[in-house]
């Protein structure tokens, strides 16, 4: 599996992560900013 196709997949799970959390409100805000912190630094 190349580095694109991992990184999409990520990005699709972090996605999906963040709209469920978002909607059953699991997460505060702090803990969502460091979730963006870390899916921005796996597009990169």
């Amino acid at each position: 599996m190349n580095r694109t196709m991992t990184s999409l997949l990520a990005l699709g799970l972090g996605i999906a992560a963040y709209q469920a959390a978002q909607r059953n409100g699991w997460m505060d805000n702090r803990t969502m900013k460091r979730m963006r912190r870390r899916l921005a630094r796996a597009i990169r």
